[in-house]
């Protein structure tokens, strides 16, 4: 068998430094989190919001296009907001046609490039990566990648590979805001170092493995050499803060995490800890994947979420399916007035936070990527209300990528797939 190596190499050596590449991964589970870092007024913020069943288009777009539309039965849950956000239909990533496109959604390359998410090297890297790795800000995160599970990866690296997800609330929590003790601060900074250590092994070992390799194989030895810079950076970002104290929040730490099947205070926390880590500035990037939600405890619902949204055109599930994407949108709303209501530098946290909430999918029924469903809120927008592009001739989505990262401050005209920048707002 054809395994890319110019020179054989002895299995004692392959493991050596596949043993070590493999731990990779843990280090940078292994890194602490969260603390308040000290900000200009209004720093800008970026979050991307991603679902992965749609919502039922005839319930949601307007009739006419601009601010003063007709409220849908969907919008006028958003009704209190009129003017802070854009709706805007008509906008796709071109040509996707999958179920499971999610891998796609924030990276935006062409789908010839990720319909396989087995090969999950060909994808590009996702919007809150490009930009977390462009805002220069002296925060305890980077950037966080969090929400409830789901199937597949919204959050890619520049290597096109997944960036794993924190799927615990409580934990997360715990990460910004919980301070340890002075035995688990020692212990934290000597994993760190100890992992400083484990870096400089890993990268004098694989340089020496990489020069016996063929391109293939020297490919994925490119990956980890990407792994091992991301690493030492947050090891340096980790090792300034982890002697500070962590910001003190009024909130109460959640003792467990929420039931799957509680949609309302699972939102609601995950919504709530977002919106604290902007307002003690420890992150000014992410990404939240809310995910399906599974057989929620709603009055009246009956069916899962996934199989409402597979309605096959029953007006019975299509009204079950309503009763999820309803409370969906409710907790959008109360997310929308908590940013509003802080207040920084004159402004509100809610005008200096670029937020989109995005699906995959139009029509999960249907299985249809075309005329997602596309808000943008907050951010200091010239806020639309309803923009309308062509229903059969989409808009690319990547092309308000590109906007958003004008809007946050990124010298940007190209993302994705983008042909050009998305300037209705």
């Amino acid at each position: 068998m054809h395994t890319g190596l110019r020179h054989p190499v002895s299995r004692r050596h392959f493991f050596k430094a596949g043993a070590v590449s493999l731990a990779l991964p843990a280090l940078n589970a292994m890194l602490p989190r969260g603390l308040r870092a000290e900000a200009p007024a209004s720093p800008k913020r970026l979050l991307l919001i991603g679902r992965n069943l749609g919502l039922h288009a005839p319930f949601l777009f307007p009739a006419t296009a601009g601010l003063n539309y007709e409220s849908t039965r969907y919008l006028q849950h958003l009704e209190n907001h009129r003017g802070k956000f854009t709706l805007f239909s008509g906008v796709s990533h071109i040509n996707y046609n999958n179920h499971h496109s999610e891998a796609g959604l924030f990276t935006g390359v062409n789908w010839d490039r990720i319909k396989e998410p087995a090969k999950r090297h060909h994808n590009g890297i996702s919007l809150d990566q490009y930009a977390a790795e462009r805002i220069k800000a002296d925060t305890r995160y980077r950037n966080l990648v969090i929400g409830p599970p789901v199937q597949w990866n919204f959050s890619w690296n520049e290597k096109g590979v997944p960036v794993p997800t924190e799927r615990s609330p409580s934990q997360v929590f715990r990460q910004l805001f919980i301070n340890g003790g002075q035995n688990e601060v020692a212990a934290e900074i000597h994993r760190l170092k100890t992992g400083r250590s484990i870096l400089d092994q890993v990268g004098e070992e694989a340089k020496s493995f990489g020069k016996k390799l063929g391109a293939e194989d020297r490919e994925r030895l490119d990956l980890m050499f990407g792994a091992i810079r991301e690493t030492e950076q947050n090891l340096l970002r980790s090792e300034a803060w982890v002697n500070r104290p962590k910001p003190a929040v009024d909130y109460s730490a959640p003792k467990a995490d929420p039931n799957s099947e509680e949609i309302i205070a699972r939102e609601t926390l995950w919504f709530d800890i977002t919106r604290l880590a902007f307002q003690t500035d420890s992150t000014r990037v992410i990404l939240l994947t809310m995910g399906d939600a599974g057989r929620a405890k709603i009055d009246g619902l009956t069916l899962g979420h996934h199989d409402a949204s597979h309605h096959g055109k029953d007006e019975t599930k299509i009204e079950q399916l309503a009763l999820i994407e309803e409370t969906e949108l409710k907790q959008l709303s109360r997310f929308l007035t908590t940013m509003e209501e802080v207040r920084e530098g004159g402004a509100s946290l809610l005008d200096s936070t670029s937020i989109l909430n995005v699906s995959n999918l139009s029509n999960a029924s249907a299985h249809t990527c075309e005329n997602l469903p596309v808000l943008l809120a907050g951010g200091g927008y010239k806020h639309q209300g309803h923009v309308v592009r062509d229903p059969k001739n989409n808009t690319p989505l990547s092309n308000l990528f590109v906007r958003m990262l004008q809007q946050i401050g990124i010298e940007a005209d190209r993302f994705g797939a983008s042909e050009g920048v998305l300037n209705d707002v």
